[in-house]
């Protein structure tokens, strides 16, 4: 059991998260209330190869949005061979930095953990017809 002391010091260390706009395995760390327009951002990117948005599809992992405004989101695509890993990253960099408040994009591709289907939200499985 934590004493209320354990909690506070705990909270204090703690990165910021905003709760409302965790999903999945997804992490939003948010310190300047800019979360909610990079997410919408991300929302109006879309795969090339399949007609869903890059945040629902999954491939999102991290977003971390700095005091000043930059942002850097960790993402991953549905296959290490994707055609478009050379350019896809800029896209999302180009998207992202149209976001009012927004100084600067960075966007590094990972391949762990691996992306599948269970990343994907339940918008994007019902847009395939999954369920």
């Amino acid at each position: 059991m934590t004493t209320s002391k354990e909690s506070a010091l705990d909270m204090l260390n703690e990165t910021p998260v905003l709760e409302s706009e965790k999903k999945s395995d997804v992490v939003i760390i948010d310190k300047k209330g800019l979360a909610e327009k990079v997410v919408d951002a991300l929302k109006e990117v879309y795969d090339p190869e399949i007609p869903v948005n890059i945040y629902d599809l999954g491939l999102i992992y991290k977003v971390d949005i700095n005091e000043e405004g930059l942002v850097k989101i960790d993402m991953t695509l549905t296959a290490p061979g994707c055609p478009v890993a050379g350019t896809f990253p800029g896209t999302v960099e180009c998207a992202v930095r149209n976001v009012e408040g927004v100084i600067d994009a960075i966007v590094e591709l990972v391949w762990d953990p691996p992306w599948t289907q269970e990343r994907m939200s339940e918008v994007a499985k019902l847009e395939l017809g999954m369920f």
